[in-house]
């Protein structure tokens, strides 16, 4: 997966010498000096320890040279060293910070146009509702099949056109629209769009979307339908309550007005909503509320009641792959007993909802719950849990592979690193050590299954010793004179130096025993999170 624009995988630099990405100049140069007084190759007389510190002093000049430069800071910032070694150069004649800013938009601006030029994004659904009551009387297990397909495409920045259609089935009957639709970006704040459709919902409309203000957007349509020629306006209004919550109102007014009242809350592991509808010919109300139990699997309860609505659902679902998804769902109500069975692939979707009764009986009702229930966790325990547990381990043993290599260069290159950093690093324990204050005993930087494996000799194995990194020493050098060390937060902690990156492509965290005043401490800390020691709230 690539890496966006401006990411911390454009910090290294900031990481090498030890700085904050919101450093200024001087102290950017300071850093500078305090690297110099180590890796200076004039400092070292032996040949294998001066070509160390050679290879080390030109990474550090280069860090400061880009650095310290205005307009390459602001280019590496947004664009990584890719920005500097390609046609992203801004060239000489780019003085100014204006003229630099404005370029490096023009630039972004050809990317992003470059990139949805050719961005076709197709979607598409496919229904197939099958009816065990149907099939019982001897009338055919189908009931309903239908599908529908949409492409949409970026035309340019501002203009997006869409065309679409569906056809529909039901017993011996057929039916079929078309649909296109244009959108048009006015400004930053509002957008129009034109819409037609041909076929058994004939109509052609307008609607305009305006972001009222930090918070706030509001939406209206004026539709009107090519059978009977009637006109429908609708209008929408959606408020950001807080950094997880929306609440809308929608208002429609025509051959069946309604109005609506909604909200929505999500958040990391929980998503709800809840909507009233009040119309000319029908009232309900519904609320759905979702758990993630984790990044691949979830479970969702909703709830409808209404002037012809009354009934419960229970599932879930589960993530198979990157791009792949299934969901089964169980509703009983007045309308009888459903299972309902969805395949997501991307932008597309089959769904089978199966109607099984249409009476409600106890046992039956219970069974139907029951029957796939435990057969979805009898699958998982047994068969799935196992299959994907062995595919993980297969993956990261063909990532280890492919990258034994370069591990083991970046680990030589970062133990060289670490040769002349020991002197110094040295001291500083000592003299730590004898005022009581921070002393790192053992800090591990690597896969957290790995770190966790050390307490365990059974799973340790030489695998995930490989993806481990000892860093004790790098971390005793930057402990400052005051007994302090703070490393900053969005950056990577494999491009510090002395680090390396000992399992490429997976998630790293960094293990610190220490000791200050009489007292030991430990903690653990993501790759991209701030630390800062010591703090009480490590002492164990």
């Amino acid at each position: 997966m690539t890496e966006e624009i401006g990411s911390s995988n454009n910090k290294e630099l900031y990481a090498l010498l030890h700085v904050s990405p919101e450093a200024s100049d001087e102290e950017i140069r300071k850093a500078y000096r305090q690297w110099a007084q180590i890796y200076h190759p004039d400092k070292y007389q032996a040949q294998q320890m001066k070509e160390v510190a050679t290879e080390n002093f030109q990474r550090i000049c280069e860090a400061y040279e880009i650095l310290c430069d205005e307009n390459k800071r602001q280019i590496y910032d947004i664009y990584g060293m890719e920005g500097l070694t390609s046609g992203l150069e801004l060239g000489p004649k780019l003085n100014k910070v204006d003229e630099i800013k404005e370029e490096l938009e023009r630039l972004k601006r050809r990317k992003e146009e470059e990139k949805t030029a050719a961005n076709f994004q197709p979607s598409g659904a496919m229904f197939a509702q099958l009816s065990v009551p149907s099939l019982m009387a001897g009338h055919g297990l189908m009931r309903i099949i239908s599908m529908h397909t949409e492409i949409q495409s970026h035309v340019s920045k501002n203009n997006v056109i869409a065309f679409g259609g569906t056809l529909a089935v039901k017993g011996s009957v057929g039916s079929a629209d078309a649909n296109a639709v244009f959108r048009h970006q006015l400004s930053p704040a509002s957008s129009i769009e034109i819409m037609a459709s041909a076929g058994l919902r004939g109509l052609i409309g307008v609607q305009t979307s305006r972001q009222l203000s930090r918070h706030c957007n509001a939406t209206m349509g004026l539709a009107m339908s090519l059978r009977d020629g009637s006109i429908n306006l609708s209008n929408s209004w959606n408020r950001q309550l807080s950094p997880t919550t929306n609440a809308n109102i929608e208002l429609s007014l025509g051959t069946d007005s309604s109005i609506a009242v909604g909200w929505r809350k999500k958040d990391e592991k929980m998503a709800a909503a809840g909507e009233i509808r009040i119309g000319t010919s029908a009232f309900g109300a519904e609320a759905r509320y979702t758990r993630h139990f984790s990044s691949k699997s979830h479970g969702r309860i909703t709830g409808k009641i209404g002037s012809t609505a009354l009934e419960l659902e229970i599932g879930g679902g589960r993530k198979i792959s990157n791009f792949s998804s299934v969901r089964m769902m169980y509703t009983i109500g007045i309308q009888g007993v459903h299972w309902r069975l969805e395949f997501h692939r991307g932008a597309q979707k089959f769904a089978v909802p199966i109607f099984l009764a249409r009476h409600i009986s106890l046992g039956f009702a219970a069974g139907a719950f029951i029957l796939p229930t435990t057969l979805y966790f009898t699958l998982k325990s047994l068969v799935f849990k196992p299959y994907y547990r062995r595919r993980e381990k297969q993956q990261a043993l063909e990532n280890m592979e492919q990258t034994r290599t370069q591990v083991q260069e970046a680990k030589a290159a970062a133990e060289k690193a670490q040769q002349l950093l020991l002197n110094v690093a040295n001291r500083k324990r000592n003299k730590q050590s004898t005022t009581n204050g921070l002393v790192i005993v053992e800090a591990l930087y690597g896969n957290p299954k790995a770190l966790k494996s050390i307490s365990n000799p059974e799973e340790n194995t030489d695998e995930l010793a490989s993806q481990i990194f000892d860093v004790t020493l790098p971390l005793n050098f930057l402990v400052s004179d005051s007994g302090q060390l703070k490393l900053h937060e969005g950056v990577k902690k494999s491009g510090i130096m002395g680090f390396c990156d000992p399992c490429p492509g997976e998630s790293k965290i960094l293990y610190v025993k220490y000791t200050y005043g009489d007292n030991r401490y430990e903690v653990e800390v993501d790759d991209l999170q701030e630390l800062i020691l010591p703090q009480e709230e490590h002492r164990i």
